[in-house]
Formats: structure tokens, sequence, C-alpha cells
């Protein structure tokens, strides 16, 4: 198995939910994370938290500026970057409640973003020999729930270019995953924290923990095995 002691790890949206649980995650497995978010306090928040080493800055991957400052602080603080991990998303209503501008901004944070950090991450693990891609996806498009429209699109996107990118890059010695996530209990559920809080107890909503957890499995699998996709969902996941 793959150790991630000393691994060079950037982790995207790590300020809340899955991407802070990551973070933490992966550096209690002794990796050298670095985060961003786009609010410098909840940054703070998320590096305090976590007991291991968690550094980070505010970036925006939206933004080509954002990516710039992104990797340059992977290149200064890190050295390197041996895999990344994509979290950062947000959530969307359907495309014709949404102005045009909030749309194309969900777009390319769920999607563009992704496609922005793999092409940085894959010139540097190549020049390096080798790395792994890992992107926080979703069911949503298989289970194609009414209000989802713009936010099933994003994560259908990620899906098709992750599992073709794989191809692309294997020959490099670069590993590309896929984690599809059913309900967690994030930001983007629009409900009141008692209410999380009772779907979580029901088994109705996973906690982010979880995702972290399986995200250390993926990253931690030999090298001559490669999860291209792993599926997760509670026990009572809605699906409509």
């Amino acid at each position: 198995m793959i150790d991630l002691a000393d691994k060079r790890i950037l982790v995207t949206g790590g300020t809340s939910s899955i991407g802070r649980a990551t973070s933490s995650a992966l550096a209690d497995a002794g990796a050298r994370v670095l985060t961003c978010g786009r609010h410098q306090s909840s940054l703070d928040d998320a590096i305090a938290a976590a007991s291991g080493d968690v550094n980070g800055g505010t970036a925006d991957p939206a933004q080509r500026e954002g990516v710039d400052r992104l990797f340059a602080a992977v290149d200064d603080t890190l050295g390197g970057i041996d895999m990344l991990v994509s979290c950062a998303a947000l959530g969307a209503d359907p495309i014709d409640e949404m102005d045009d501008a909030d749309w194309r901004y969900v777009f390319d944070t769920n999607l563009a973003a992704y496609l922005a950090c793999a092409k940085r991450a894959i010139a540097r693990m190549e020049a390096n020999g080798g790395g792994h891609l890992l992107f926080i996806g979703s069911i949503s498009p298989e289970i194609e729930a009414v209000g989802e429209s713009v936010y099933a699109a994003t994560k259908a996107g990620v899906q098709a270019f992750a599992e073709t990118l794989r191809k692309e890059v294997a020959d490099r010695n670069i590993k590309v995953s896929v984690i599809q996530p059913g309900s967690v209990d994030t930001d983007m559920q629009q409900c009141a924290p008692a209410e999380k809080v009772e779907a979580v107890a029901g088994e109705e909503v996973l906690e982010p923990a979880e995702i972290a957890d399986a995200v250390l499995f993926v990253l931690t699998r030999s090298v001559k095995c490669n999860i291209v996709n792993l599926r997760i969902e509670p026990l009572l996941q809605e699906t409509a």
C-alpha cells in the first residue's frame, strides 16, 4: 500500500465539509497538505482545527488568477505535488432560476476549476515521475433530481473528464479517480442544522468524515491499483 507520510497533497475547497475533513484526515496520516478557500476566516479555522501539517492560502480556483496563486503556493510551500484532491464545489438552483453570471460561476467552480488544477498538477507530476488526481464527483447525474439540472451537469462533466483523462495519463504513472458521494452533511444541504443532525442519525445523510475516509482508501492502494470510481451513499439515500 502507498504510505501518505510526507506526500505533498493539494486539497481544493478545504475550508468546509468534505474538503475540511479530508485535509485533516490526510494530515493525520502524515501528509503535507496545502488547501485553499475564498475566505481567510474560514481558512484560518480549518487550519487551526487540523492536528497535522496543513497550510493554506486564499484562492478561487474558478478564476485563472486563483489557479496561478494556488500553484505558486504548491511550488513554494510543498516544493511540488504528489496528489491532487479537488473538492471545491457549489450547489445551484434550476437553470431558469439563476442569472447567467451565477450559473456560469457554478460551472467554473465545479468543472472548469477541476480541469485547470488537473492540468497544472499533471505537468508537475509528470516531471516528478507520477502522481494521483482524485475528484469529488456526485451521484446527482444518475439520480437526475428535480432542481439539480445545473449541479448535475457539472458533476457529469467531472465524471466524463476523469474517466477519459485516466486513459490519457496512465502511461505517465498518473492515476485518476472519482469518488461519487450521495447525500452528505454539507453547506449545500438547505435545511436547518437540527434537520441535518436528524437526517444523519436517520441514516439519510452521510457525515463528511466518511468521505474523507474514502479518500484515504483510494489514495493508499498499491501502485498497480487504480480505483476509477467509488460510489458512496447513506443507507437510506433519497433518489428523487
